[in-house]
């Protein structure tokens, strides 16, 4: 069983500026909820019981978030906000929270290795915060699903347009059976020319504890420093098999400003105290 979830959110958010000059990017509310919530609760309805989440200097609003809050509590409980006070408390509770800080910003694989002593010699799970999938089934429970057939790295698939393979790591197929893939290379961001498939990778993973081992050997890059995670599984898919799943469901990418719009928008209209007024506004606007 996967227990342990591991949330990298130290970087910058540099694309949310002015926002998040002093608000964490993963705070940014899509409706009244911050984006790292969505993905926190994505991994407890997989089964995940241990959120250790990877912070940096100016974060302390995520831990701040999880935490208990005394006084709103009890201000909640005095004027008779029963509906407010329990949905706070269900953030209170949701999982276990480990905070670990990422003293410098040296890339997403840095950033897991960091967490190395907390996850230990077990299969572990990696989620960024910049990516939302709305699907009944949660996308991390379908990795978990195929990792459970494969006892191998899964890494998050998604079909993209040709034309966009530049702005994603692609993953070249051994063999497929439906949504399943044996991977036989991945490859950093190619020119559409060049990328062998338009099999893009979301930010979802299901990593063995090999993982760790060549993060720690994989390469800085040559001109930033940084250690990624594609740089490990690069190595270790020379070792052991790595799968690809395509996962279902609607995916929004919220690290972008539109991305962050569009999951607005839809988990708005979701709301039935909201839908019918937006749809009137939209209507009148479009």
């Amino acid at each position: 069983m996967i227990k342990k979830a591991v949330l990298p959110a130290a970087g910058f958010g540099t694309r949310f500026l002015p926002a998040t000059k002093a608000m964490p990017k993963e705070m940014l509310p899509i409706v009244d909820k911050p984006v790292i919530q969505y993905i926190v609760e994505e991994a407890v309805k997989s089964g995940i019981e241990e959120i250790i989440i990877i912070t940096g200097r100016g974060k302390r609003a995520i831990e701040d978030h999880f935490d208990t809050s005394f006084e709103l509590n009890h201000t909640l409980e005095a004027r008779g906000k029963k509906a407010l006070l329990k949905e706070v408390k269900k953030v209170e509770n949701l999982a276990k929270f480990i905070y670990v800080r990422q003293p410098e910003p040296l890339g997403d694989g840095h950033a897991i290795l960091c967490a190395k002593e907390i996850i230990g010699n077990e299969p572990f799970a990696v989620l960024f915060g910049d990516e939302i999938i709305d699907n009944e089934i949660p996308a991390l429970k379908q990795l978990m699903e195929a990792y459970a057939k494969t006892n191998s790295s899964v890494i998050a698939l998604e079909r993209i347009p040709k034309e966009d393979t530049g702005s994603y790591g692609i993953v070249a197929t051994k063999s497929s059976k439906g949504r399943m893939h044996e991977l036989a290379s991945l490859v950093e961001k190619p020119h559409p020319d060049k990328a062998p498939s338009n099999l893009g990778i979301i930010g979802k993973y299901i990593c063995t504890p090999s993982v760790l081992r060549h993060l720690e050997k994989a390469s800085s890059g040559t001109h930033d420093k940084e250690i990624r995670l594609i740089d490990a599984f690069k190595s270790l898919i020379k070792e052991e098999s790595i799968y690809g799943y395509e996962v279902e469901g609607t995916r929004y990418d919220t690290g972008s400003k539109t991305g962050f719009l569009k999951a607005s928008i839809d988990f708005a209209l979701k709301r039935p105290e909201m839908a019918a007024e937006l749809k009137k506004f939209m209507r009148q606007r479009v």
